[in-house]
């Protein structure tokens, strides 16, 4: 069987599509697997990683600031059409899986125009333009939160989660070895601050101007900046960093980081809350206002309106974000009853529960 996985363009859609081809290589052995994504974003690297094999479009997002800039983004969507026609024709899936991104909405709507049937993966609450749009030519459409009729036709949704990085499931919580990894105590509470690859500057400029208020709190924290970021982070907490205040632009052990972390602060991406519910993690969330249809508002809500999370708006967070966490981070009814009622909200197994879409569509056992 061939099968091709389109889209990309973050984390959040490349790794559980990586995660979807390695359950359907598990189960499939024979599996030709294509990806499709689009040029100069990170697919490009991290698919041919993880040791599959990619073709890029020159699809890119539009621009709605400045509208002249629109006509070169059309014609790139014109080319990526006609690419994406060549690949379905040369390749001959006999499915097309979208995972949300600029790549996908070419090669689903090519796959539709030539009988392929497709699947689409929804990672978030609130749904993307390009899966709201492939929609009704899609077999099935795979989702991580209930509610999802309001974007898509009731029949076609099955309720999965979002596929995670499963090595982060490997270590225990609390675990000897994660403390030791950081250098830190198991004797005290350690604060997790997350902001991605890239950092996300809300976060650290909190971080920045709160460094007083931590230091006097008998904790620990690990500060991940992201590599923009470092810099100025180090900076400002020239006089605060110690063995039981770690500042770094990346943490090589994000399994060992969740296992000691007894509060974590994060952005409200897709993917990172499905690996907080699975691991059952306190959190305090700080959707990020820089993203299509404000849906890390929407994922966040999701949680906070069953007691499973606590969100901080980003125009709130230099005043309130570490306050709040300082404050949380005390309270460990509040934290057990966060760590029980986000641990409801976990789907499990979620890549192989897609593949059993995957092969109910194309009539495999």
């Amino acid at each position: 069987m061939k099968y091709i996985i389109s889209g990309g363009g973050t984390g959040g859609h490349v790794f559980p599509a990586i995660s979807i081809a390695n359950a359907i290589k598990a189960r499939d052995e024979k599996a030709e697997i294509l990806f499709v994504g689009a040029i100069g974003r990170m697919e490009m690297e991290r698919v041919p990683q993880a040791g599959y094999s990619i073709e890029g479009l020159p699809v890119r997002g539009f621009d709605r600031k400045n509208l002249l800039k629109n006509i070169g983004v059309l014609i790139d969507l014109q080319k990526s059409i006609t690419k994406a026609k060549k690949i379905i024709r040369d390749f001959k899936p006999d499915i097309a899986i979208g995972v949300g991104g600029y790549a996908s909405a070419p090669t689903l709507k090519a796959a539709s125009k030539f009988g392929v049937p497709t699947l689409l993966q929804e990672q978030n609450s609130y749904a993307g333009v390009t899966n709201k749009m492939l929609a009704g030519k899609a077999s099935k459409i795979c989702v991580a939160y209930e509610g999802m009729e309001k974007f898509f036709p009731a029949e076609k949704i099955i309720l999965t989660g979002n596929p995670v990085r499963q090595d982060l499931f490997k270590v225990k919580a609390k675990a000897n070895e994660a403390y030791e990894f950081f250098g830190l105590s198991p004797e005290k509470k350690t604060l997790l601050i997350v902001g991605g690859s890239l950092g996300a500057r809300t976060i650290n400029q909190s971080v920045m101007q709160q460094l007083d208020a931590i230091k006097v709190i008998d904790i620990q924290v690990i500060w991940q900046t992201g590599k923009f970021y470092i810099e100025d982070a180090r900076k400002a907490a020239v006089n605060y960093i110690s063995d039981e205040f770690i500042v770094t632009d990346f943490v090589s052990r994000m399994d060992y980081a969740y296992a000691i972390a007894d509060l974590v602060i994060s952005r409200a991406g897709a993917s990172s809350i499905s690996e907080l519910c699975l691991l059952a993690k306190p959190v305090i969330l700080v959707p990020s206002p820089n993203v299509a249809e404000d849906h890390q508002t929407q994922n966040a809500l999701a949680l906070v309106n069953k007691d499973a999370a606590v969100m901080v708006r980003d125009a709130n967070a230099p005043k309130e974000l570490i306050p709040t966490a300082l404050e949380l981070i005390k309270n460990d009814t509040q934290l057990n009853n966060l760590a029980k009622n986000i641990l409801k909200l976990a789907q499990k197994d979620s890549a192989n529960r897609i593949v059993d879409e995957v092969f109910a569509i194309i009539g495999k056992e």
